[in-house]
């Protein structure tokens, strides 16, 4: 319960922090071309406020609404969220944003995305010039990598290789959410040189490689460190069955094993769930099997070594850090774009994530190192979902602006009506199915 808390507490107040910059993104640019914001909210407020305050000679209401599913500004003169038809009816005035010129509205509209981006890149900073960059040499992989079976077969890896570059790019695993830059270089290879037995060894990949690992759906990572099969701790059915910790696995129902990431995917198979495995294993001069059930969630009751390497640390100085922290928020964001192609599928749809699914990439514990990266990482995921073109979010609305901009005149007001309505309901299906698939995970799987 106590991590749930915890986890719970991360994810509100980073999305809280994100959500208060992105809507003062718009404020800002509307208060600069003396456009009125009439609301200021942090998460909606259908019916009731939790705390609400206007300043004395101030057009704007600021609060705290109850329902935590973002936050909005309430802009004169807008077609947005709020649906004001009564406010739309009434000629236009001069300090509402339709009555101002289209290169305005367009920067009230791209305000909040800009900001989140320009939060990103500072946090990103803020980490270097504390933390420093961390990440593993390719120097250090003395044991070789492992990779999954749909790896090997398509991309021709081998177990023990050691990833030296991609396209050219030194190989350098960096660590939490960073990591994904990493990951989505390793799919979208075209070539990649490996160390084989002392030897340099390049690699072609085919074409699709990073549609057909993905669909794969394999129960273990593409690549990582390789490390034995040996037992750290032993729990649940595996210590019923009798293995301890120190015993090393050597096959799994007559599969032969050599890396704990191979015997991870022979347990974790579907068709595992529920029954018994044979697990031969050895201790010291012992080699014996042991039948073990398992569980709903594939899994047995058993943790291997984490792989020790010497992680280099960079020191950044604060002029350094921000033009890094500006290339990393890049990084990041060519990283999630290249992600996102994978959205658009069935898997894709299954695989989506609503507030569970987020709250669980935060760690267990209060950690400021972890907590800053992940809201980094979700600043540049709001930026770029917000500039989609769909109605109801930013990108919907620049959209109908550079149409202004290019025909010199406005989309109908009862088109534009229709078009948020369709909008909110895309999202709140999309809502609802993200959070659907939450509660699946956690109660039928």
């Amino acid at each position: 319960m106590e991590t749930i808390l915890i986890k719970a507490l991360q994810l509100i107040l980073s999305l809280s922090i994100l959500v208060i910059i992105h809507e003062f993104g718009h404020f800002l640019f509307a208060r600069l071309f003396k456009i009125r914001v009439e609301k200021f909210y942090l998460f909606f407020n259908p019916w009731f406020s939790l705390f609400k305050f206007k300043p004395k000679n101030s057009d704007t209401e600021y609060g705290i609404g109850w329902l935590p599913l973002g936050g909005y500004v309430k802009i004169a003169g807008m077609i947005d969220e709020s649906m004001d038809k009564e406010q739309m009816a009434q000629p236009a005035q001069p300090w509402e944003f339709r009555s101002k010129p289209a290169w305005q509205r367009l920067l009230v509209m791209v305000g909040g995305v800009l900001f989140n981006f320009i939060l990103a890149i500072i946090i990103y900073g803020m980490i270097l010039f504390a933390w420093g960059d961390s990440y593993i040499p390719v120097k250090s992989v003395k044991d070789g990598m492992t990779f999954s079976e749909t790896v090997k077969k398509l991309g021709g890896y081998q177990e023990r290789d050691i990833i030296l570059s991609i396209d050219g790019k030194d190989m350098n695993n960096r660590s939490g959410v960073l990591n994904m830059n990493t990951f989505m270089q390793f799919l979208d290879a075209e070539q990649v040189v490996v160390e084989r037995g002392g030897k340099q060894v390049t690699l072609v990949m085919p074409k699709n490689f990073a549609e057909d690992v993905i669909a794969a759906e394999d129960p273990v990572p593409p690549y990582y460190y390789w490390t034995p099969t040996t037992l750290d701790s032993v729990f649940d059915a595996a210590k019923t069955a009798g293995l301890q910790k120190g015993d090393s696995i050597l096959s799994i129902d007559g599969q032969k094993v050599t890396s704990w990431i191979q015997a991870v995917a022979e347990i974790s198979k579907t068709e595992n769930k529920g029954k018994e495995i044979a697990i031969t294993y050895a201790r010291d001069t012992l080699v014996a099997t042991a039948n073990v059930r398992v569980n709903d969630e594939n899994k047995i009751g058993i943790g291997g070594k984490s792989p020790i390497y010497d992680v280099q640390t960079d020191k950044y100085s604060f002029l350094k850090a921000m033009p890094s922290g500006a290339v990393l928020g890049v990084e990041t964001l060519k990283g999630y774009v290249a992600q996102m192609r994978f959205v658009f599928s069935s898997k894709g749809v299954q695989n989506l994530s609503g507030f569970a699914g987020i709250g669980n990439l935060f760690p267990p514990a209060w950690d400021w190192h972890a907590f800053w990266s992940m809201t980094a990482f979700l600043s540049i995921v709001l930026a770029f979902m917000n500039i989609l073109p769909i109605p109801a979010l930013d990108g919907g609305h620049i959209m109908f602006l550079l149409y202004e901009v290019i025909t010199r005149r406005q989309p109908n007001e009862k088109f534009m009506e229709y078009a948020q309505m369709g909008g909110m309901i895309f999202l709140l299906l999309l809502l609802l199915v993200a959070n659907g698939n939450d509660i699946i995970r956690i109660f039928f799987k």
